[in-house]
């Protein structure tokens, strides 16, 4: 009867100890997984700050370029010789018709830089969207090549 306590006993303490190991390896688990997440998280914000920057960026690029088309810009005549000289070439104008062909010429040439000005700006737009998934990629495989060296690294412990 002893024995067959003893070998009760054995068996429970045994039975205990694969529970501890398979509660263990599912708590390892558990904190790999978390890890993992807490770090896709943190690659997630981080672009998130980047792309927040870079469109502010953008959005304070484009409202000086809105004002300088817009004519708003002071900086953009900042001497009086550039006034006197546009002056001088209006007066020289003899006729209506030379105005409307002065005029004409200007609309056409403001017309061609704002096309110049639009596809500047989707060109930068693309190269921007283009080196956000670059970047995203890159980090994703990273990501993917650190978390893999960590579980070499763990399987050969």
């Amino acid at each position: 009867m002893s024995q067959d306590l003893t070998t009760q006993w054995l068996t429970e303490i045994q039975s205990l100890k694969q529970q501890m190991v398979a509660i263990g390896r599912d708590r390892d688990a558990a904190w790999e997984s978390a890890e993992k997440w807490r770090k896709l998280y943190n690659t997630e914000a981080e672009q998130r700050r980047t792309d927040t920057q870079l469109s502010q960026q953008a959005i304070a690029s484009l409202k000086a370029e809105l004002q300088k088309v817009q004519g708003l810009d002071t900086q953009a005549l900042p001497d009086a010789t550039a006034v006197t000289a546009i002056q001088q070439e209006i007066e020289q104008l003899q006729s209506v018709e030379e105005l409307k062909t002065k005029l004409v010429t200007a609309i056409k040439e403001r017309d061609r830089l704002l096309q110049a000005l639009k596809t500047e700006q989707d060109n930068h737009a693309q190269t921007r969207d283009n080196l956000t998934t670059a970047l995203g990629d890159a980090i994703d495989g990273w990501t993917r090549e650190r978390v893999a060296l960590e579980h070499d690294t763990q399987q050969a412990l």
